[in-house]
């Protein structure tokens, strides 16, 4: 498509951005009844925005296996007899939001995440996403049993590729265009409501006329300057997991054209990342460069001492949080420590060829190739960690075991086992920005609101874009359960409003 042909389109409306968020907006504002298409900043080799690099978890309350099943229909095709699913409830959603938030999320826009959330997944699964048993990663095989911890039973299958996948074949189907290397550059108002956008194509000028429009284009975290004006001092060095294109131009438009900035800007989800890994996304690497089963061992920091407990709950809990805590340490670097015990537990990514990993059969080896690490005092640190070790407690990964150590200036407080098997093995990480957490202001159906707590006429946001449900921290699984929640919602509006308009 050249700039003519874009600018003499006409559509119901307009999404911007082609992620998970993105094209749930653009299937339900289909649905819905609604021209719609899409544009995209990335060109087609690169598409998919953060949602691509995602591992897959896809968070939702569940009360029983039938509810399990509505989402995922092969289920009885598993050894149900030796899977624990447990349950999920509302109530337990709520708590870890409010919980891992300190209280902080938004309490109506947290309200329609958790109650829709298993309807949205059913809704998902419709749509050609197939979700699978996470078994393995949120459930370990103890007793030849598995038991499912973290409020994630299933996960998508493929990842977030399998995600993509599937909602594009869905596009197509419908025949919703997209519009590569097409990046937004401003919104268009007129007679107090968005008509559409300005944006480039291929480095040409376009204005976009719409109905309304949808904002699904991410955060800042690919943005240097923002991370560093918004996030603090240093983050501007921090890796990007994701994809290269998440400027923050959504979130500009937005708040040039009025809209409320919303929930913690100084805020993001960050978790431990292989030192070596490029300085934003790999799409043949993917999420594998993250390395999450450090409860499973210890972390020192370049003067060789543990500075987080880090068994204070499970990964999922943590991980988005502690990539920060990296961030503060001399280097802004650590190393994860793991004797031979627990490398059976460790998920596929510590096992990839592009890790950067130092091993051996003694500990005073190990301290030898931990690069940048106090050698003597990281053996002082593991000699009196592995002291301060109880026994009297079983070691079980799929619960928080409370086996910890006792005595020491920051104790662990589940699954502390002594390092005193070799091999010993070390993996160098630093910090890895997934999205940032400070967005705009939304009504629970997706409007954008302006800065006053009026909306602007013909703005909806999802995604990324959505400031206020997290803060410091995040469970694993909720960005996607929360993109795709909101932008059925943005979908469902953008094209009532569009219908609307177009009537008037």
């Amino acid at each position: 498509m050249n700039v003519d042909e874009l600018a003499s389109k006409q559509v119901d409306v307009l999404v911007v951005g082609a992620g998970n968020a993105a094209l749930c907006s653009a299937i339900s504002a289909h649905e819905n009844g609604a021209s719609v298409l899409i544009i995209e900043a990335a060109p087609f080799e690169e598409r998919g925005g953060n949602s691509v690099f995602t591992g897959g978890a896809f968070r939702f309350a569940y009360e029983s296996l039938d509810d399990l099943r509505k989402v995922c229909p092969t289920l009885d095709q598993e050894d149900l007899a030796n899977i624990d699913f447990g349950t999920y409830t509302t109530d337990q959603f709520f708590d870890d939001m409010y919980e891992l938030t300190s209280y902080r999320t938004d309490p109506e826009l947290c309200e329609v995440l958790v109650r829709s959330s298993l309807e949205t997944a059913i809704w998902v699964a419709r749509q050609g996403v197939e979700l699978r048993p996470g078994l393995g990663r949120q459930a370990f095989k103890v007793d030849g049993k598995f038991r499912f911890w973290g409020g994630l039973a299933l996960h998508i299958s493929g990842g977030g590729p399998g995600l993509m996948e599937a909602l594009y074949k869905n596009v197509e189907k419908r025949g919703i265009e997209i519009v590569y290397d097409c990046p937004a550059q401003s919104l268009i108002e007129e007679n107090g409501r968005i008509t559409g956008v300005r944006a480039q194509l291929k480095g040409r000028g376009v204005t976009i006329n719409a109905g309304a429009v949808i904002l699904a284009c991410g955060g800042f975290e690919s943005n240097t300057e923002m991370r560093a004006r918004y996030l603090g001092q240093g983050w501007d060095m921090a890796k990007v997991r994701g994809t290269r294109f998440n400027m923050g131009r959504g979130l500009t438009m937005a708040l040039d054209a009025g809209a409320k900035p919303h929930g913690n800007w100084s805020g993001c989800h960050s978790v431990a990342w292989d030192v070596n890994a490029p300085p934003t996304g790999d799409l043949s690497v993917g999420d594998q460069f993250q390395k999450h089963n450090y409860p499973f061992g210890i972390m020192v920091n370049a003067r060789g001492e543990r500075y987080v407990d880090e068994g204070a709950n499970f990964h999922s809990h943590t991980y988005a949080k502690y990539g920060g805590e990296i961030m503060k340490q001399p280097g802004m670097f650590v190393w994860q420590v793991f004797d031979s015990k627990v490398s059976h537990l460790l998920r596929s990514e510590y096992r990839i060829r592009r890790v950067t990993k130092a091993e051996s059969d003694t500990l005073e080896g190990l301290a030898e190739k931990l690069e940048g690490v106090d050698k003597k005092q990281f053996l002082e640190t593991v000699y009196a960690f592995n002291a301060a070790c109880k026994s009297d407690v079983a070691f079980d990964p799929n619960i928080r075991d409370g086996r910890s150590t006792t005595g020491l200036a920051i104790d662990k407080t589940n699954w502390a086992n002594a390092l005193d098997t070799p091999p010993y093995h070390a993996y160098h990480v630093t910090t890895g920005v997934t999205f940032t957490f400070g967005g705009i202001k939304v009504t629970p159906s997706a409007q954008v609101e302006d800065a006053y707590s009026g909306v602007i006429d013909g703005l909806y946001a999802a995604g990324e874009m959505v400031g206020g449900l997290f803060f410091e921290n995040y469970a694993s699984g909720t960005g996607l359960m929360s993109g795709a929640t909101f932008g059925r919602l943005a979908g469902q509006g953008a094209a009532e409003f569009a219908k609307t308009a177009k009537a008037a």
